[in-house]
């Protein structure tokens, strides 16, 4: 692996749309060569068809389905943290951290198979430029401390991302300018089919799980940033990030758990990312490349099933690491005290609390694994010396 950008892609079925990604970069001048694609898969899909599909277009890459994620748990050492990525779950994108981590790659990217990208956005390359990004830039805040992604048109379209709390709904929002460098995660957003939750979805009146409104390029502007203080929900189909945030930025454990609770992973990272950010004065960009989302039908009941147990924490998650690590230095030290604070707190008093304290065990967990993966690599450099 000569490349410093680690491409991962959950996929079961459309993985071909990586072709497309692939020629938006040839079109853009982007070099391929410096990107290594991870496809995490199932068992039960055909690994040898997506192994295929990637040497047919020349990129680097791996394709890992459950055995052969278990060999990889075995083979570095972390076999006792294995339990930390879900089977068959959007949150198995935690995979792709670990072997980012383990591989020393100096980026990431978290590419959804049900997206593509717009051909006139250099997609690769103004996710980068937005990494490098220093100077004035909107920064947008409001009296709920969230904001809303979708904020530059929703006097039109009136939608609020998945993610977002019913009790942050009808804020005042406030724009200003900053000066901004230290970007570490640049977040695309997306035209056609809107992230929505399954109580916004069922609200639109659609019961295939798509939503009815659908975005275009003419719902967004400026690209921006979340002010300090302010939180944001962060979706992982169209997602770049530096290395570093690796240790803060875990796809926390759902769908195979005993509350059910499923469909927050990426949004709840992006809470305790926009914390640590917070703390260590770094930055999230948020607006072009867009990409297209074509979200398959799919019950609408289905995801409220997976969503409903997980709805009234999602309520109250940022306001429990709100004041949390405001004297950490790095982002292990913020993640381990918002771990800390999950794990040992009592929340009873809501629904499905305990898995709270569930969250905050594996968030320290997490951050286990990862000290062995240096601690190997450490050992490996070593004997080589």
């Amino acid at each position: 692996m000569t490349g410093d950008i680690c491409v991962v892609v959950p996929t079961i079925r459309e993985y071909e749309c990586m072709r497309a990604y692939f020629e938006n970069a040839r079109d853009h001048g982007f070099d391929l060569d410096r990107l290594h694609v991870l496809l995490v898969t199932e068992d039960f899909c055909d690994t040898d068809e997506m192994r295929e599909m990637l040497a047919d277009e020349g990129v680097s890459g791996e394709v890992f389905d459950g055995t052969r994620r278990e060999e990889w748990y075995d083979d570095h050492g972390i076999a006792e943290y294995d339990h930390l990525v879900p089977a068959a779950s959007h949150a198995e994108t935690s995979f792709g951290l670990l072997y980012l981590w383990a591989n020393d790659f100096d980026y990431g990217f978290f590419i959804d198979d049900d997206t593509l990208p717009h051909d006139e956005y250099d997609f690769f390359g103004r996710h980068m430029r937005n990494l490098d990004y220093e100077g004035e830039i909107e920064a947008v805040s409001s009296d709920e401390q969230w904001v809303n992604v979708l904020y530059q048109n929703v006097e039109e379209h009136g939608l609020y991302p998945r993610g977002y709390p019913y009790a942050a709904m009808d804020e005042t929002v406030e724009t200003d300018t900053a000066d901004i460098s230290d970007v570490v995660a640049s977040q695309g957003l997306w035209t056609n089919v809107p992230d929505l939750d399954a109580v916004r979805i069922l609200m639109d009146g659609d019961l295939q799980g798509q939503a009815q409104t659908r975005t275009s390029t003419d719902d967004y502007g400026e690209d921006f940033v979340a002010a300090r203080g302010n939180y944001l929900t962060v979706c992982s189909m169209n997602l770049a990030f530096e290395r570093e945030v690796v240790p803060a930025f875990y796809q926390l454990p759902m769908d195979d758990n005993r509350w059910d609770v499923g469909r927050f992973d990426d949004i709840w990272s992006g809470v305790f990312l926009k914390r640590a950010c917070d703390v260590l004065g770094k930055r999230i960009y948020n607006g072009a490349p867009l990409c297209e989302h074509n979200k398959a039908p799919r019950s609408t009941f289905g995801d409220l099933n997976n969503e409903v147990p997980g709805l009234e924490l999602n309520e109250h998650l940022w306001e429990v690491v709100d004041d949390t690590a405001a004297d950490a230095d790095s982002y292990a030290g913020v993640f381990e005290e918002m771990g800390t604070e999950l794990a040992e707190g009592d929340f009873d008093q809501y629904e499905n609390g305990a898995f709270f304290n569930y969250v905050g065990e594996y968030m320290l967990d997490w951050l286990a694994a990862l000290d062995e993966l240096r601690s190997l690599e450490t050992t490996s450099l070593v004997a080589d010396d």
